[in-house]
């Protein structure tokens, strides 16, 4: 009855085009990914608790207010980083209403409505990573969702641009479909390790003598090989993939997905790297979190471009 009440509201809304879908998905992408970068520069600035309660700022306040603890510029970059939720929510809830006035098939709809679930799902783990003191793995997971919310955004896009009237088609054979999704999981391991490095590393998000921000007690260089060693995996399955499609053959679109994959990755690696033999800089902490966002979007897009919807007269035949 609700969702009926939503429809006929929605109908009212002008029709949207398709490239006014696809500019609104990819607005998504941005935002989903952004976040997590400016979630980054709180904690490289020591601004983790800048607001330090949730999700009031201050008790009594939802807005900063002048705290003889707590720094001016602390607050202004923990608000800040807060506001932009509502941007993440703006675009979630216009991609929303655009794939559902245009009456999209259910597959679009239920990758749109995750937009909106998961940045509720994200303010919530942001609480929560507030009132535990900037709790290591809790910050952990906080990025880890967004990493997932940017793979589910480019999902989405790819979704957006496929005919509704389309056939399922199989674009990369079904082994080499399988080692696609192993680059995944192996692209999951990396984040994972990273945030383990993170946990352990200089960067707590809060450097106030008064308080003490739980660190993970695993020596630092242990988390650093472990991480780099998965990344040399994640790596290597994407080499072993190109030569795999290079030996079958497939589309064009699927080969540029790779290349630009194969590059991100080499490009994140050297950016850590450079961040080990430098002592962890603040401004390369947060261009590697923009690199992990790249990562996971252009693996995302190599995904989804895997198995695609294609009309009848576009069909082309696949490589067994």
């Amino acid at each position: 009855m609700l969702y009926r009440g939503f429809l006929s509201l929605v109908d009212r809304l002008p029709l949207p085009s398709l490239r006014t879908q696809r500019i609104l998905a990819f607005v998504v992408i941005l935002t989903q990914g952004g976040i997590a970068v400016t979630g980054a520069v709180v904690r490289v600035t020591a601004s983790g608790l800048g607001c330090p309660t949730w999700p009031q700022c201050f008790p009594g306040s939802f807005t900063p207010v002048p705290h003889e603890e707590v720094a001016g510029l602390h607050q202004a970059v923990e608000f800040g980083n807060r506001l932009l939720t509502f941007v993440v929510v703006l675009a979630a809830a216009a991609i929303v209403l655009a794939v559902t006035r245009a009456r999209r098939r259910r597959e679009v709809l239920v990758y749109a409505w995750l937009m909106p679930g998961g940045t509720v799902l994200q303010a919530v783990i942001g609480g929560i990573t507030v009132l535990t003191g900037l709790l290591w793995w809790t910050v952990a997971v906080h990025l880890l969702v967004s990493m997932l919310m940017v793979w589910l955004a480019t999902v989405l896009f790819a979704k957006v641009g496929e005919p509704d009237d389309g056939v399922p088609t199989q674009v990369v054979p079904r082994p080499l479909r399988a080692l696609t999704a192993l680059s995944g999981i192996a692209l999951a391991a990396t984040l994972v390790a990273g945030t383990m490095v993170t946990g352990a590393g200089p960067h707590a998000g809060d450097k106030s003598p008064e308080r003490v921000v739980p660190r993970l007690e695993i020596d630092i260089t242990t988390l650093v090989h472990l991480h780099a060693q998965t990344l040399v995996a994640y790596l290597a399955l994407l080499v072993g993939l190109a030569f795999g499609l290079a030996a079958v053959g497939t589309s064009a679109a699927v080969k540029l997905r790779l290349q630009v994959v194969i590059a991100v990755v080499v490009a994140q690696g050297l950016v850590g790297v450079v961040q080990y033999f430098t002592d962890v800089p603040a401004a390369l902490v947060a261009l590697h979190v923009l690199g992990a966002g790249v990562c996971t979007a252009a693996t995302s897009a190599l995904w989804a471009a895997g198995r695609t919807r294609v009309r009848v007269a576009d069909q082309e035949p696949v490589p067994a």
